[in-house]
């Protein structure tokens, strides 16, 4: 029992092993180990042998070097001017020269940059297989009195198929028999299940809460909802636009300079060597070591704050975006319904009504149920016992509370248990948007009861700041309906708002945005969302909501429940950014400067490596101060 205790009282220990042991066994970092066990067989070799000594520095840069030319001129031919063209022309004049010390120096460099960067990279998003694991395998057909299970994929048109509580609706399709409460909240975000009896359209990724039912397909599994979501994921990952790294945009005009500076120290003294010097002292080491130090410090200070950076370019692109895509339920606000209201009519005080309702929906296991109960005890109210309750799946329940008969749902159910309410029920109605409950007691109308998913804290003062960032067009999309999805966004100052959206539709909110021009950040917390999410230029997931698929689609996963960490995201990614350029610029102000020297001669290559080497060691230094910083130093 003593073990567990120590590791965890040692988290830190353990965490450095493990980050040490991945990036060590990690394919990444093969190359660059390699070229530090060739440095140091030929140490060895030359205290016996300086010819062979030599001769292995050579092979070893060969060897070496082989990949890293190969990988950038394989990039030249596919049309991608990266900030490793220099080291290449570095690494192939040390072997013409054959000075293997100043090639190998660079190689190490070139592959320790390279190592970094594949480490802030992360790994690979598995969204698309989390999403299609969890998709049913199997069906259940009825054929006549039997029923017999079938693979999803097998499903046609017109089967009849059983669709047992806890289930997933494996196609889309029409209830031929049966009632039942279905949670779509992968489909639509909302937290609220839907009724649906016979006739009713009930999609696939719907899970059944409650009763069996019979389903007509009206559709294979292919080509069913859930089945588009799966396919809307892999599309948006796969046509999301490759990200020019910050290192390559100032390649483009450094690497044109070197070469001519170059020419010029051939031109002026015909010394070749003077060439291998300049593009020594000119590798563009600020350029492939800043970025990635950068960014991971970025990440791992984002992580102090819970928010989880997957990839390296999230971070370089989180700082730069100009609109923001808002899911509603569950991301802007607290995701589930709350009692807001009470409107007792004549005769009922607030607490009896409360107390009453929350009696009898004690015996129901509906979320408005529950939400009622919850909020009885909330307020220090006693919750009286129910008898004979009777309930009418997703219309109302009835129930026997201290001698007193109670109704509670739809105005229509509660109007049919008990006639004489009817008309009071009726002066109590007004037409909107928004969950209610209508109550009665003893055949007179007792009241109201009003629901609302409400907005979290501080969201106008997130969206102001968000302002400040340059983020000044915020949209807000929902599967809830039109009215509240318009209230929520002029509420909270939001420029847009759209309702009634499946997934297909926000993806081309998302598309129309980039479209313009925009670089855009999605944020949401539902499987619904997942889609928009990949095909935004940065995806943000809320993971104590949704978790599972909607985080492996998001770039950003913030693993506390608030939204308002986005704007921290941004902060600490503009912060990383504004510190890699400061140490690109003043690396390449350096390397400029030795550039000269070299050009004049007074700078030997393998010299010209080592300085290179204290560049790089200044240019890290200040790239580390990403990574610093209190969380009240957060822009």
């Amino acid at each position: 029992m003593t073990a567990p205790t120590q590791e965890r009282d040692r988290p830190s220990a353990s965490g450095r092993g493990a980050v040490f042991f991945a990036i060590v066994a990690s394919p990444a970092a093969r190359l660059p180990l390699a070229v530090l066990a060739s440095l140091v067989v030929g140490a060895m070799v030359r205290i016996f042998d300086a010819t062979l000594s030599d001769r292995v520095w050579l092979l070893a840069l060969v060897l070496t070097g082989a990949p890293v030319t190969w990988k950038t001129l394989r990039g030249l031919f596919g049309g991608h001017f990266a900030a490793d063209v220099v080291a290449m022309l570095a690494i192939v004049t040390a072997v013409v020269l054959r000075q293997p010390i100043a090639g190998l120096v660079i190689v190490l460099m070139q592959t320790g940059g390279e190592l970094l960067d594949a480490y802030a990279e992360g790994r690979a998003s598995d969204a698309v297989r989390e999403l299609e694991r969890a998709a049913p395998r199997v069906a259940h057909r009825v054929r006549g009195e039997t029923t017999e299970d079938i693979e999803a994929d097998a499903i046609v048109p017109g089967d009849v198929l059983l669709v047992r509580p806890g289930e997933m609706v494996a196609c889309d399709g029409i209830i031929a028999d049966g009632a039942s409460h279905i949670d779509v909240a992968r489909l639509t975000g909302e937290p609220s299940p839907e009724f649906v009896t016979a006739g009713s359209v009930v999609r696939s990724g719907s899970v059944n809460q409650e009763s069996a039912f019979r389903l007509r397909a009206t559709a294979p599994a292919r080509d069913s909802l859930y089945a588009r979501i799966v396919e809307l994921v892999r599309s948006a990952q796969a046509e999301k636009s490759p990200i020019q790294r910050l290192a390559d945009r100032y390649a483009i005009w450094f690497t044109p300079v070197t070469i001519v500076a170059c020419a010029l120290a051939w031109f002026l003294s015909g010394d070749a060597l003077r060439v291998l010097a300049v593009l020594v002292v000119a590798t563009p080491c600020p350029l492939i070591l800043a970025t990635p130090v950068a960014i991971i410090s970025g990440i791992n200070r984002a992580a102090r704050h819970q928010i989880i950076v997957r990839t390296g370019s999230a971070l370089e692109q989180i700082g730069s975006v100009d609109a923001a895509v808002f899911d509603k339920t569950g991301t802007l606000t607290i995701g589930y319904p709350e009692l807001s209201e009470l409107r007792p009519a004549d005769g009922f005080d607030e607490a009896t009504l409360l107390s009453l309702t929350a009696g009898v929906e004690h015996a129901s296991g509906h979320l408005l149920a529950r939400t009622t109960v919850l909020a009885a005890q909330a307020r220090g109210l006693r919750v009286p016992e129910a008898r004979d309750s009777i309930e009418t799946p997703g219309r109302g329940i009835s129930g026997t509370v201290e001698g007193r008969r109670v109704s509670v749902g739809s105005l229509r159910y509660v109007a049919a248990t008990q006639p004489n309410a009817a008309s009071g029920l009726a002066a109590l109605h007004e037409e909107g948007a928004g969950l209610r409950a209508y109550v009665a007691v003893d055949g007179a109308a007792a009241g109201e009861l009003r629901y609302a998913d409400h907005a979290r804290e501080g969201l106008p003062a997130f969206f102001a700041r968000l302002k400040t960032f340059g983020v000044n067009r915020t949209v807000l999309l929902s599967g809830d309906h039109e009215k509240n999805v318009a209230e929520i966004a002029r509420a909270l100052g939001i420029s847009e708002a759209r309702g009634d959206m499946l997934p297909d539709q926000k993806v081309a909110v998302v598309k129309e945005l980039l479209a313009a021009g925009h670089k855009v950040l999605m944020t949401g917390d539902g499987t619904n969302d997942a889609p928009a999410l990949s095909a935004a230029t940065v995806g943000i997931a809320l993971a104590a909501h949704g978790g599972g698929i909607t985080a492996e689609a998001a770039d950003i996963v913030l693993l506390a429940d608030d939204v308002t960490r986005v704007a921290d995201a941004i902060a600490i990614g503009r912060r990383a950014t504004q510190i890699a350029r400061q140490s690109i610029f003043a690396g390449l102000l350096l390397s400029g400067a030795a550039m000269v020297v070299a050009a004049l001669g007074y700078i030997p290559p393998t010299i010209g490596a080592l300085l290179q080497e204290a560049i790089d060691i200044a240019v890290i230094l200040n790239a580390l101060r990403a990574g610093t910083g209190p969380a009240s130093d957060i822009p």
